[in-house]
């Protein structure tokens, strides 16, 4: 399993890739914070701020960083533990701080939710085309890994690389989502000559993986087309099943297996959204979180997830499941369910948009492509 690495994280970049990928929650989990003694706007005005760029950055502070590393240190210890072997990406350099491209530039940030772009399907790595412009190169940083299973016998695929101007974005779903209003609204794109309209782009951390079977969230049409490509690719191999706004993307913080035949879900509602065998697994929908489980934080931070990030556990087998130490009542309700919890700290979760799922990718586990829903 690789664990993510969060060295020479500095700051988050505001521009029209990032603002559509955190879109949700800018506009509706982080709608009860602005009771807490925020301004109406929970989120910094991007208009008051953003230059003729298009683009301005939020600075992270550092002591968050290093605890958000210190706590990483702690969930790879605590997998090594349970004998999983720990793997762990390249450094991203200190002085690497911009990628260009022929259409645009953008801050980089290091690997530290490596579940997103890179899926694994049985013995195939797939790079999947990234949504955050900050993020375009970052299975560099796993390439050594990488190279080392292909070398022992894996396949390797690179979905097609979006040109990623704002022209290859569908704007859509932030147009229409409007059940948490208020929101900063997301501009309209800016035209450049390196234009071919919507493109596939898609992160991995919309599949939830079963066996032979994958159910991707489809919430735009550059989702549509990147799931068109995976459906041709593993055609024979896998089944793929769409599900439609389950969230903006991501779906491991509104239900992930727990194990064969049992969900861990965000509400019912998700549930009932998802493909009919799905819908007669058992469930544990998980228990609304408290906000004293949460650190506070300056006015101006960006807070990345949604309340719910908690719900994103980490099962090393069918009966131990990690999770975070800081959410009491998710421990109790699996404890309950009889799983082996084991409570591991993560405190900045918020700050950096990703739970023990997102943070861990894991390319090795004991048995084959089972059939979980025929």
């Amino acid at each position: 399993m690789v664990v993510g690495s969060a060295e020479n994280y500095v700051s988050h970049e505001r521009e029209l890739s990032f603002d559509l990928f955190f879109h949700d929650n800018l506009m509706h989990d982080n709608a009860e914070q602005r009771g807490s003694g925020r301004s109406e706007w929970y989120y910094p005005r991007l208009t008051a701020r953003r230059g003729e760029s298009g683009r301005w950055h939020t600075p992270v502070a550092r002591r968050y960083v290093d605890e958000l590393n210190e706590d990483l240190e702690g969930l790879a210890d605590t997998l090594r533990s349970l004998g999983v072997t720990v793997h762990r990406p390249l450094t991203l350099p200190a002085d690497t701080a911009e990628v260009t491209t022929p259409a645009w530039s953008a801050s980089v940030v290091p690997p530290l939710n490596v579940r997103d772009n890179t899926l694994i399907v049985g013995d195939e790595i797939i790079e999947t085309s990234p949504m955050i412009r900050s993020r375009y190169f970052e299975t560099q940083l796993l390439k050594p890994l990488f190279q080392d299973y292909f070398r022992r016998g894996a396949r390797w695929t690179v979905m097609p690389r979006p040109l990623m101007t704002d022209a290859s974005f569908d704007l859509s779903y932030a147009g229409t989502a409007t059940a948490g209003g208020p929101t900063e609204p997301v501009e309209d794109p800016r035209p450049s000559p390196w234009d071919v309209g919507v493109e596939m782009m898609f992160d991995a951390a919309q599949c939830l993986r079963l066996g032979r079977d994958i159910v991707a969230n489809v919430s735009t049409e550059h989702h549509a087309l990147a799931v068109t490509w995976l459906e041709r690719h593993l055609e024979g191999r896998f089944r793929v099943h769409r599900v439609h706004k389950l969230s903006d993307s991501h779906i491991d913080s509104m239900v992930l297996a727990l194990r064969p035949g049992l969900l861990l879900v965000r509400s019912d509602a998700v549930a009932d959204a998802l493909p009919p065998a799905l819908r007669r697994w058992d469930r544990i929908v998980a228990p609304t979180p408290r906000q004293n489980n949460f650190p506070r934080y300056e006015a101006d931070a960006l807070i990345l997830t949604s309340p719910f990030i908690d719900l994103n556990v980490l099962s090393v087998d069918s009966e131990t499941v990690l999770v975070n130490e800081a959410s009491p009542e998710l421990v109790r309700t699996l404890e309950d369910a009889k799983f082996t919890v084991v409570p591991v700290r993560h405190r900045h979760r918020r700050l950096f948009g990703g739970g023990f799922h997102c943070f861990t990718l894991d390319t090795v586990r004991d048995g084959g492509p089972e059939d979980y829903l025929t």
